[in-house]
């Protein structure tokens, strides 16, 4: 093969790869911030199925499972409040010439009252969950979370 054809080829595939990376990168993420309603319904019920085959829970189990999903769900709603984009929070917050202290100090203000506001549902919700379970069910529950760096239920 010449030369020619021969660096043309790899030209071309180094494109390819650095375009394909770049691609990937730039939209890495963005699928998270764009879930509607239905979608996290969607994602919800594949979890609480999911988790409860995994541990064969009974219906009661799984309805308990089903309140901490409703818990852990409207506590991430209350704590992203209003915002569609948190980043456009931030552009706010550094738009001017200076740090806006004061904007910063009351949406954090917001968020630990939300976090304050929720977090002792979500910790009942989990508790009535956890203390339902049989002491198999669990067990494996800690076996899951003493595996590190392989996820939850498979993922990651």
């Amino acid at each position: 093969m010449k030369t020619w054809i021969k660096r043309s080829l790899i030209g071309l595939a180094t494109a390819t790869v650095v375009l394909g990376s770049i691609t990937a990168c730039g939209t890495r993420g963005d699928h998270a911030r764009t879930w509607s309603d239905e979608r996290i319904t969607e994602m919800r019920g594949k979890a609480v199925d999911k988790i409860s085959d995994k541990l064969t829970l009974n219906s009661a189990q799984k309805q308990k499972l089903g309140v901490l999903a409703d818990e852990m769900i409207a506590s991430r709603k209350a704590i992203k409040g209003d915002s569609a984009d948190p980043r456009t929070e931030l552009k706010a917050l550094v738009a001017g010439d200076k740090f806006d202290r004061t904007k910063a100090q009351t949406l954090l203000d917001q968020k630990t009252q939300a976090v304050q506001g929720n977090g002792p549902k979500v910790l009942a919700a989990f508790g009535d969950f956890f203390d339902s379970l049989t002491p198999e069910q669990q067990k494996q529950v800690r076996d899951k979370l003493d595996k590190r760096g392989h996820g939850w239920w498979g993922r990651g």
